[in-house]
């Protein structure tokens, strides 16, 4: 199927179009066949004002300023061949210099920026959706490596078909359904152009392995449809974890007791009659809520403060200074130095 008919549900069911999109181009194939596809569609279908957005992280010296310079020409000969109401938005930002003041992940802060710049393009433009360009093939690969990193079922879930970037700002990811064959038969056969980053053919990257070794050697050697099969194991693992988060949001609303100041206060035995996998679900649902940090938490510390409420143990001390501990029918959660 043509990339164009392949965004074509996705766009719609995310009722993307009428009110415009935000197309983020790095100047890759695939960012490119994406705001291609999505010209084509808008002949034919109401899709109003489209916005190139193009951030340049200044990471790779000259070529980023070629990547930045092909969209900004790609731009205007697009706008010459009658293409009207689109846009071009263009930030430079010195993502080493942030990530060096910030003491933090370089890819962290690079992606924090990127759809930080994104969602002011949005609002500059009147848009409320914003398109990416990652592919099946992105979502197979990230699929594995957070299967090598030991991730659970929130992890297979892999990269969100849809995500509320704030009310009003959907963030859609149309061609997940689409290869990365496809989006390189739909550019030869528009003699499209795109740039390539030398930076993914690096091997020292785990997800280039990945790419380059991993999933070649899965399909030649075993499954030759292994793209698609984790791809279905995502899309069934997102099906399932929707229902397992909206049991455990009732578990915690059942659960919870008035709050003594920082400390929140659960009922023992309502966690204690509910399975060990749903309990640990309804705690992390209480420290997303809470907005404590979660980054450093295991697997393990859930099954601890668990266990708390099946009386196995009176009390834990967890990442980020927090403490978990029974008091007769009741478990407090909060600061340790406040559950004392």
């Amino acid at each position: 199927m043509p990339l164009p008919d392949l965004i074509r549900k996705p766009l719609s069911q995310a009722h993307a179009g009428p009110a415009g999109l935000v197309v983020a181009v790095s100047g890759g194939a695939d960012s490119i066949a994406l705001l291609r596809a999505v010209l084509l569609l808008r002949r034919d279908q109401p899709i109003g004002p489209v916005v190139i957005a193009h951030l340049n992280h200044g990471l790779r010296g000259t070529e980023s300023d070629q990547d930045e310079q092909f969209v900004r020409s790609l731009h205007a000969r697009l706008s010459l061949d009658d293409e009207r109401d689109l846009h071009l938005e263009v930030r430079r930002v010195d993502i080493a210099r942030l990530a060096k003041k910030a003491k933090a992940n370089l890819e962290a802060v690079a992606r924090h920026e990127r759809y930080h710049f994104f969602a002011e393009a949005a609002s500059k433009h009147g848009v409320g959706r914003i398109v990416t360009a990652h592919t099946a093939n992105d979502q197979a690969e990230t699929v594995l490596l957070r299967l090598l990193r030991g991730t659970g079922l929130q992890g297979l879930r892999g990269i969100a078909r849809q995500r509320v970037m704030r009310p009003g700002l959907i963030l859609v990811r149309p061609m997940l359904n689409a290869s990365r064959l496809a989006v390189l038969t739909f550019l030869a056969r528009i003699n499209q152009t795109f740039r390539e980053d030398r930076s993914n053919a690096d091997q020292r990257m785990t997800r280039n392995r990945i790419r380059h070794e991993l999933l070649p050697k899965l399909s030649a050697s075993f499954n030759p449809a292994i793209v698609q099969a984790l791809c279905r194991l995502a899309d069934q693992s997102a099906e399932l974890f929707v229902d397992l988060r909206r049991q455990a949001l009732e578990l915690l609303l059942a659960a919870e007791r008035p709050a003594a100041g920082a400390i929140r206060i659960l009922d023992a035995a309502t966690l204690a009659a509910a399975s060990r996998n749903l309990c640990r679900e309804a705690l992390r649902q209480l420290w997303q809520r809470e907005g404590w940090p979660r980054d450093a938490m295991r697997r393990s510390d859930w099954d601890r403060v668990a266990a708390i409420a099946a009386g196995e143990r009176p009390t834990v001390d967890l990442p980020g200074s927090f403490r978990a501990r029974r008091r007769g029918k009741i478990i407090q959660i909060g600061p340790r130095d406040a559950v004392t």
